[in-house]
């Protein structure tokens, strides 16, 4: 798999019917490995080696209905109160991050209300901030570290 623009991460793989799989520390199970999810895995190390999350309050392709129309979140990270502080969008390195998939992820947080919001494809990654009651949002250099 190609080199992501993240930390090295060590990741547990095996091979099993002639495909690569790797090991969802969240999910507790291994996962066929697809482009997309070598950038996904890089985003849950991310969050719990770079940014300190607690391994409980992480998500990892969950179903969400948007406007009655089924759909699947990357991550999510969740504050200990049970609302969202980050919906992050994981495309495979060949996906550019264009305003389509912006718009995805504002679609899917239309009912999540996250505070933050993270788009990457491995090689870019960007990252927002939501203020709802002014209707604003503002890009940030990165996401903020875990606090309690």
């Amino acid at each position: 798999m190609q080199k992501l623009n993240f930390s090295a991460y060590d990741f547990r793989l095996k091979n099993s019917e002639n495909k690569v799989h790797i090991f969802d520390v969240i999910r507790k199970k291994f996962v066929v490995l697809q482009p997309e999810e070598w950038v996904r895995q890089h985003v849950v190390h991310y969050l719990l080696k770079d940014k300190n999350y607690p391994k409980s309050l992480i998500n990892v392709e969950k179903q969400l209905s948007v406007n009655n129309i089924k759909k699947r979140y990357d991550v999510v990270v969740y504050r200990s109160d049970g609302s969202i502080l980050l919906l992050v969008e994981c495309k495979a390195p060949s996906i550019s991050i264009d305003q389509e998939v912006f718009d995805q992820i504002a679609r899917y947080n239309m009912g999540l209300n996250a505070t933050y919001l993270m788009v990457t494809n491995g090689v870019n990654h960007y990252y927002c901030e939501l203020n709802y009651s002014q209707e604003k949002y503002s890009f940030l250099p990165s996401i903020p570290d875990f606090s309690r």
